[in-house]
């Protein structure tokens, strides 16, 4: 497994992400200014509902702003244990320790990225391949990590 390129695909959706949030500010912006109007208080609450759609995305902006800030700092070696930046191909699925993020399909195989904080990643974390995790009553058997 090329763990560059698999950052380099979550690089690439965190930065589509940004983007797309961005230019939701920008229009939702430009919709509140729309609404300036001396008709009363029917306009002046389009226009809280209005900024609080924007103070929402800016919350999730700068949430996916923080995952790209730590994708930054990820190294793409190979690790020798379950850890942040690992790849961990277990009996039941292949997981990348990074940022939480849809699943992408790599090669053929689809990859599930979670956050090193996730239950998964905890139980996960620090063992090595052949050792066997348990979560929610389901076992699963490290079988190699990248």
């Amino acid at each position: 497994m090329k763990k560059e390129e698999i950052l380099n695909i979550l690089k690439d959706k965190i930065s589509e992400k940004i983007l797309t949030l961005e230019n939701l500010i920008a229009e939702t912006r430009a919709s509140s200014n729309d609404t300036k109007s001396s008709m009363g208080d029917k306009y002046e609450t389009g226009r809280e509902m209005l900024q609080q759609e924007i103070n929402n995305l800016q919350i999730q902006l700068n949430e996916v702003l923080k995952q790209r800030d730590f994708l930054k700092n990820l190294s793409a070696k190979p690790s020798l244990k379950a850890e942040k930046g690992a790849l961990v191909k277990t009996d039941k699925g292949l997981f990348y320790i990074s940022v939480s993020l849809s699943n992408i399909d790599f090669n053929g195989s689809k990859i599930f990225c979670i956050s090193p904080d996730s239950p998964l990643a905890k139980v996960l974390d620090g063992k090595t391949e052949s050792e066997t995790i348990s979560l929610n009553n389901v076992a699963q058997k490290i079988l190699q990590i990248f």
